[in-house]
């Protein structure tokens, strides 16, 4: 039987990729990914020459069916969703549930992960954390999920693109003005930014900002916290 190894790869600095991650990567007979255009980046800067497949989030069980043809052969394959930690609010579910159904070896390689920074980074503590990944886009679906969080003992974590980060911070300010919240934008790149207050001193930070750009993961403490 073949062996699927799913990939953490830098979610920024390139330097963030473990030794064994590209061990991984140079003795697999083929690397499967999120996009191709963005994982042959991180193959190009460390010399890594290998069949690429494509796995797309949209598209995950053709791509599942794909990388189990060459798991039937004995291969080993290696995923790289295009930032960050496979499954985790990155395609790599279907492909790994594909693949131990198969009966084939599912090992994963751990390391960047977004969630995983900013919660290390803000101090906030707390015995537990809530990953919620992306938001609805809906507004009215993003204000009830927003309230219901925010109901609950244990903080958590949103990711958001920079389009609509001031209308979730606003949401979040509506619920609770004095909730502590710590932002994190860029981690790991040049212009890596964290901002933390209140939800309404965070909001008011952002509309000071001429121009945002990368994606936002936003830790806001539980209520057992505030």
């Amino acid at each position: 039987m073949g062996t699927l190894l799913l990939v953490a790869t830098p979610i920024g600095n390139l330097g963030d990729i473990t030794i064994r991650a590209l061990e991984a990567l140079k003795s697999a007979d083929a690397i499967a990914c999120e996009d191709t255009r963005h994982t042959i980046k991180l193959l190009s800067h460390f010399e890594i020459r290998k069949p690429l497949l494509s796995c797309h989030a949209n598209d995950e069980e053709r791509g599942a069916a794909r990388v189990i043809a060459l798991l039937d052969e004995g291969k080993t394959v290696a995923y790289c969703s295009d930032a960050g930690t496979p499954g985790l609010s990155d395609p790599g579910a279907i492909l790994a549930r594909r693949a131990r159904e198969a009966g084939h070896a599912v090992s994963p390689l751990p390391g960047p992960s977004a969630f995983a920074a900013l919660v290390s980074a803000a101090g906030m503590g707390g015995r537990s954390f809530l990953f919620d990944g992306f938001p609805s886009p809906k507004s009215g679906r993003r204000r009830s999920r927003v309230a219901e969080l925010m109901g609950r003992g244990e903080s958590f974590v949103l990711y958001e693109s920079p389009y609509r980060i001031i209308a979730l911070m606003e949401e979040i300010a509506i619920v609770d003005p004095e909730r502590r919240v710590c932002l994190g934008r860029e981690m790991t790149k040049l212009h890596e930014e964290f901002i933390s207050g209140t939800a309404s001193e965070v909001l008011d930070s952002l509309k000071e900002k001429e121009e945002m750009r990368g994606e936002f993961a936003v830790l806001v403490a539980g209520s057992e916290l505030a």
